[in-house]
């Protein structure tokens, strides 16, 4: 494949990603995702903010030891403690990256930063400078691009080239562009910045009119040669360019862009669900390429038109993203030998230790399911590979309810290899498991949100919860799966207490400063 005519992937999941409300990986699940998407074939890993918290920090310095394929980025401000930090942390790198942003629209240099334009130039070409001083690779972001007056745009990117960046990237930092207005404004740099031809051309859009993925195309169709997106298009607000639609209307329509990414695309599924498991984001039925609803279809005409040619209705293959498209597989009478195999062949491969858990749960569920579908599969091995300490194991369940009847539970868990009983009472059954969890454990969790869906079909389909818990300044995620919701769901909060317990050591996650708006 020509240089030209590839175009590289900045995966940002880590970083912005991570900058979404409500979303929070502690540093294994971030390591887990990196390792995910260096196996994807993803050209370049944004590992975090070093400066931000001694979290984001450590977090960055690991995976930047881990890494070997992908390139692996830290972002810093136009400062130098920042990229002080960004050395540092990258340090172990096999190819680092800084990542430097100052912003360049008339906006922010009056409100944010109130500095002239001539200081703005100096600032950029000092860190782009300084940066040089620790790294060879060095990306520069004018943040804000896409509303920067755009001489002033022009001067500075031919600046910060000259001063030794390797890529620019042209921020839609609040996703106000329009697919035509950002595809013009990429081929005006290139005219119109003389010495554009020694930098790659980036973009990184979000997601605020629903137009990241759209105004990314527009950029690539007018020459830009490197996309920031993040999986399932996690991010800041709205969110950002999503990776896995990008890269497919890459490949889908290269008729039409003729280019290519080195993405492996049979990779994007699994990577998808380990994003979602982690942040606890669940992906919406209805989003392309990795929703469950992607390569389904209801209306007698498209099924009879795939049935006779798949591409009628069809202009990708479910396998090609990982859709496994595969029913039932295992059952009760299946071996522990047959299960690793058909895990293998999804792509999950456990210790001894984690396989004999991970048995003695399908073999549960297949005493209480007829089928056993991959995805039931995938659900109840998933929280064997996290490899969170199992603190609190539940060691039996009662509950009392019905209509008129206060919900009442009685809730046994072991630990240290004694058993603690509780009885509680509460607004419903899960709420009073809640609350008796909470007695036992002497840990005192704020529920902030729940939800619950079908893993797969059938009225004995798997059911998986998940919880968002506040446990003093830390909120954590928990994950839980059975075929009865109340099981499932004190699964899913004693996942979080479980992980609340191993993780005291270390709460390096707070965000302490102030940055504003971020590429």
């Amino acid at each position: 494949m020509a240089r030209e005519d590839k175009v590289l992937i900045f995966d940002t999941t880590l970083r912005d990603g991570e900058q979404a409300p409500g979303a929070s990986m502690n540093q294994r699940e971030k390591m887990e995702v990196a390792l995910a998407l260096e196996r994807m074939g993803v050209d370049i890993i944004e590992a975090g903010f070093p400066v931000i918290s001694k979290g984001d920090f450590e977090s960055v310095s690991l995976i930047a030891g881990k890494v070997k394929r992908s390139a692996v980025a830290g972002l810093a401000r136009a400062v130098r403690k920042d990229i002080e930090a960004a050395a540092e942390a990258l340090k172990a790198a096999k190819k680092p990256r800084i990542h430097v942003f100052l912003a360049t629209s008339k906006i922010h240099l009056e409100h944010k930063l109130r500095k002239t334009p001539d200081e703005i130039v100096q600032m950029a070409v000092d860190a782009v400078k300084y940066a040089r001083s620790k790294c060879d690779d060095i990306e520069f972001s004018p943040e804000d691009a896409s509303r920067s007056e755009k001489q002033f745009l022009y001067r500075v990117l031919e600046a910060v080239i000259k001063a030794g960046a390797r890529t620019v990237n042209i921020p839609d930092t609040v996703g106000y562009a329009m697919p035509d207005q950002y595809g013009k404004l990429i081929e005006d740099i290139r005219n119109n910045v003389p010495n554009i031809s020694k930098a790659v051309i980036s973009v990184h859009c979000h997601d605020d009119l629903g137009l990241a993925v759209a105004n990314s195309l527009a950029a690539v169709k007018n020459g830009a040669r490197q996309v920031e997106c993040t999986v399932n298009g996690i991010g800041e607000r709205a969110g950002n360019a999503s990776m896995e639609e990008i890269v497919m209307a890459l490949r889908t329509r290269h008729d039409y862009f003729g280019c290519s990414t080195g993405i492996k695309t049979v990779e994007i599924c699994r990577t998808s669900r380990l994003v979602s498991k982690f942040t606890g984001f669940a992906v919406a039925p209805n989003k392309a390429i990795v929703g469950a609803n992607a390569f389904r279809h209801e209306s007698g005409i498209h099924q009879d038109g795939v049935l006779k040619e798949p591409t009628t209705y069809e202009i990708m293959r479910p396998e090609d993203v990982g859709f496994t498209g595969l029913g039932l597989v295992l059952g009760k009478h299946s071996g522990r030998h047959a299960l690793k195999a058909r895990l293998k062949q999804l792509g999950i491969e456990l210790s001894d230790e984690q396989l004999v858990r991970a048995f003695e749960r399908f073999k549960d569920l297949s005493d209480k399911k007829k089928e056993v579908f991959d995805e039931d599969l995938i659900a109840i091995v998933e929280d064997e590979a996290r490899e969170v300490r199992d603190i609190w194991t539940l060691e039996g369940l009662a509950v009392k309810s019905g209509l008129g009847v206060k919900p009442q539970v009685e809730v046994r868990l072991r630990s240290a290899g004694k058993v603690h009983t509780r009885q509680a009472t509460g607004d419903g059954p899960v709420d009073a498991c809640y609350l008796a969890i909470d007695e036992i454990t002497g840990l005192k969790g704020k529920l902030l949100n729940y939800g619950i869906q079908s893993v797969t079909q059938g009225k004995d389909a798997l059911g998986e919860v998940r919880v968002r818990v506040a446990f003093d300044d830390r909120k954590i995620i928990g994950i839980g799966a059975s075929t009865d919701v109340i099981e499932a769901s004190v699964k899913a909060y004693l996942n979080a207490v479980n992980k609340a317990c191993s993780s005291t050591k270390s709460k390096g996650k707070a965000k302490t400063i102030d940055f504003g708006l971020q590429p």
